[in-house]
């Protein structure tokens, strides 16, 4: 074998080699940012969720306190012989501004049993206008109920 030969086989080799290493490296640079990509959507996720889960949680409260004040004023108490009645109900509750935060709450009172039932919903999302309202695919909704 002659020299030019046996240098054109080593080019060969050389250029197999540098696209191997070259698609081995970008394999493994796709991989990394796929996931760093899930882990950015995932952790958006969680904040979605507990804004939406801290909305709720707020409506629930402000219907707690809105219930015991209004079941601290004599007059103001629907009558037990009403059944099972809503109270001013859905109303809304913003817990940030503009887009942010916000909670839609239910409460239903039950005189039909021996006992008063109080059971308040509230369901918060991450988004929503002045009427709790969105059409953002990106929308999260979370319930608490309360029963009392």
């Amino acid at each position: 074998m002659t020299n030019d030969k046996k240098l054109k086989n080593k080019k060969g080799f050389v250029i197999l080699f540098a696209v191997t290493l070259s698609a081995i490296l970008l394999s493994i640079a796709l991989g990394v940012s796929n996931i760093a990509f899930n882990e950015a959507k995932f952790s958006t996720s969680v904040k979605n969720t507990n804004d939406a889960f801290f909305a709720a949680d707020v409506g629930a409260e402000q219907a707690l306190f809105w219930d015991y004040n209004l079941a601290s004023r004599p007059g103001e108490y629907p009558d037990p012989a009403a059944g099972i009645i809503e109270i001013s109900s859905p109303f809304v509750v913003i817990v940030s501004a503009e887009g942010g935060a916000c909670a839609r709450v239910t409460i239903e009172k039950d005189y039909s049993g021996a006992e008063l039932k109080t059971t308040i919903v509230s369901k918060g999302y991450n988004i929503g206008d002045e009427n709790c309202q969105s059409s953002s695919s990106n929308r999260v909704e979370r319930e608490i109920r309360v029963t009392l």
